[in-house]
């Protein structure tokens, strides 16, 4: 398959800059795989298509401030985006896997100064455009870096801190039930639920329940390759706990849907079910690749927002609602003036 056949032509106005008052009030299209059908509705209207018996499977990662902004020795600037930790290098030091915009080229063993607690020194390059840093702070790493990183936010919002200021990305970049840092991007189909709305669906008698997988590279990477089949994810870790897995799999034996909130715990959960769709616990790295073809083991529905063109998440609600109903869908939500990306309205497929 090509990739140019997942690419489509999005108004610049459609991209969501900035959140909703209200994080339910977004719209949510609905598709339906068996009737081929698409329903327009509001997110707040969610529990209305959950039914008694459903499990929905959240991921609670949370977002660190991870881009830095920092100078070099000769004044030159450097801007830094954390991927991934990856080890201690002694007191007061911890080595990250990074991506480093710098408008001359970096040597090891250049130093970087982000705030008076908060420095790097670059170790080495580690391929495909990633760096490897060593972070030297004074106190505690998460205050250092709460005090001096920035909201990773997408480069297509456009941010001037006099339209939404830091603090209330700082909020907004996060789901409500955000738990355990290290992503560097949000799992952005929870941002539209609110503590309300999982009552809500509690009550309405299905299960809401956590999985973790920290976003990074492996969700928004480009695909470069034009033929699909050729692209390869980077490694991002997860984590699904014994008594999770348990309840996954109560939930298929009882006839239950397994309703997954964005396309990484999609993935985590796709990364654990073995061929029956039993599931599995279990912690590591995923580089889990879901394209049209792919077979979904253990996903029912999936939540989610929508996507970039070429992207590895159009490919993967492609595989599972079909190639034609997402072109179909996508191609309606731009006649009627959906907000797309991160900050944008939700789909729901079933």
């Amino acid at each position: 398959m090509k990739l140019k056949d997942f690419d489509y032509s999005l108004p610049r106005e459609l991209i969501a800059q900035e959140p909703l008052k209200e994080r339910d009030s977004s719209r949510l299209m609905v598709l339906n795989r068996q009737e081929q059908t698409i329903e327009h509705s509001s997110f707040c209207k969610l529990p209305r298509y959950i039914k008694q018996g459903d499990l929905l499977v959240a991921n609670d990662t949370r977002v660190i401030p991870a881009r830095l902004y920092g100078k070099k020795q000769t004044g030159g600037k450097a801007e830094v985006l954390l991927l991934r930790f990856l080890e201690y290098g002694g007191a007061g030091a911890q080595i990250w896997e990074c991506l480093i915009n710098s408008r001359r080229k970096l040597k090891p063993q250049t130093l970087l100064y982000f705030s008076t607690v908060l420095r790097g020194e670059v170790l080495a390059a580690a391929g495909g455009g990633r760096w490897q840093i060593k972070l030297l702070y004074q106190g505690s790493f998460e205050a250092a870096l709460n005090a001096a990183g920035k909201t990773p936010l997408p480069p297509y919002i456009s941010r001037r801190e006099q339209i939404l200021p830091e603090e209330l990305d700082r909020e907004r970049y996060q789901t409500v039930y955000a738990a355990r840092d290290g992503a560097v991007a949000a799992p952005t189909a929870g941002l539209h639920f609110t503590q309300t709305l999982i009552d809500e669906i509690r009550q309405a008698g299905a299960e809401f329940i956590f999985i973790t997988l920290h976003v990074g590279l492996g969700t928004f990477q480009p695909i470069r390759e034009e033929t699909i089949e050729d692209h390869r994810m980077h490694e991002e870790f997860y984590h699904l706990a014994p008594d999770t897995a348990a309840r996954i799999n109560r939930t298929r034996r009882a006839g239950g849907r397994i309703i997954c909130i964005g396309t990484t715990a999609a993935r985590t959960v796709e990364t654990l079910a073995g061929p029956d769709g039993t599931v599995q616990a279990g912690e590591g790295f995923t580089d889990l690749y879901i394209y049209p073809g792919y077979r979904f083991k253990a996903v029912d529905a999936l939540i989610t927002n929508f996507h970039l063109p070429r992207s590895s998440l159009l490919l993967l609600v492609s595989a599972l609602a079909g190639y034609d109903l997402i072109q179909r869908a996508y191609a309606e939500a731009i006649r009627e003036r959906y907000r797309f990306y991160s900050y944008g309205d939700a789909m729901l497929i079933v």
